[in-house]
């Protein structure tokens, strides 16, 4: 490997190195990721720290990671490694490789995008019941002089809350309400 390595002109030895490196690190990582231990971790920009995060709520969110620049260094050195023969202008190649290394960036990042939008959250915020029609599961005394239950229905699952009225007479078991209110994380206003 080394006599192999010896025998590149320098700039050739270079997209070599980094195309082997990066393959190497990108293994790993794809690895580590069907075994549940890949992490992706953004870049600390220290005092421009505002400035990437200014840009992660736009269109580049997640574009400054270690898996994204390695994703551009395996790009950038496989295409200085293929083209290195046919392209005699250098400064060509390198501008060639440096496309090829964003354009795996920018495939990584859309095709990461289209399998988080296959993700769906399931789990239950009390914001989402407000609207809705309950049914009184235990009674709810009047005039918000203490607590009673309702069972609510929320994207196909059914929720026992706690709830409270400002009724001047109780709201009886089996009776139907409506949220009108989050009064706490576990307490629902109700008419």
């Amino acid at each position: 490997m080394m006599n192999f390595l010896n025998s590149l002109e320098p700039l050739q030895k270079f997209f070599w190195i980094v195309a082997c490196c990066a393959s190497l690190v990108f293994i790993i990582q794809t690895i580590m990721t069907f075994i549940g231990l890949g992490t992706d971790t953004d870049v600390d920009a220290g005092p421009m720290d505002g400035a990437v995060d200014s840009v992660e709520d736009g269109e580049l969110s997640g574009v400054f990671s270690f898996r994204n620049l390695i994703n551009f260094l395996l790009g950038y050195g496989w295409a200085g490694v293929l083209f290195f023969d046919s392209i005699e202008k250098r400064w060509l190649l390198q501008i060639l490789a440096i496309a090829v290394g964003l354009v795996f960036v920018l495939a990584f990042v859309f095709m990461f995008r289209q399998i988080m939008k296959l993700s769906h959250d399931g789990s239950f915020k009390m914001d989402e019941a407000v609207g809705l029609k309950a049914d009184v599961y235990l009674r709810i005394p009047a005039a918000r002089s203490g607590r009673g239950k309702v069972q609510v229905s929320v994207k196909g699952s059914v929720h026992e809350i706690d709830a409270m009225t400002d009724h001047d007479e109780e709201i009886a078991t089996g009776g139907q309400v409506k949220i009108v209110e989050v009064l706490g994380d576990d307490l629902l206003l109700v008419e």
